[in-house]
């Protein structure tokens, strides 16, 4: 009976192990999925057309943050038509690779 209990509890250990790896981001994958980002994102000086405003620049941007973001574009929660359909290609492990690249990066100024 010990034996049992204690192989569960070696299979649940394994298993959140296994989730704990998943959960972070990759920067390398996220490196390649930010091409899109940089078109607006990446650009010194850049404004939107309508409403005139700055984009913001995203380099060096909290992980958190544009993870909680991205999700809120894809949900409806914010709304942007650009960056609603952007985060709608987005799986959830793409919106943690992409936000453990930016993150890493040093802020554009």
């Amino acid at each position: 009976m010990i034996r049992l209990h204690i192989l569960g509890l070696a299979g649940a250990l394994a298993l959140l192990a296994t989730a704990s790896a998943h959960a972070e981001g990759d920067k390398a994958a996220g490196r390649t999925l930010v091409y899109t980002c940089a078109g607006c994102h990446g650009v010194p000086g850049y404004s939107n057309a309508y409403p005139d405003y700055p984009v913001p620049k995203i380099a060096g941007q909290n992980e958190q943050y544009i993870i909680n973001a991205l999700n809120e574009y894809k949900s409806g929660d914010r709304t942007y038509p650009t960056m609603a359909a952007q985060a709608q290609s987005l799986s959830e492990q793409n919106i943690k690779d992409i936000a453990a690249y930016l993150s890493s990066l040093t802020p554009i100024k």
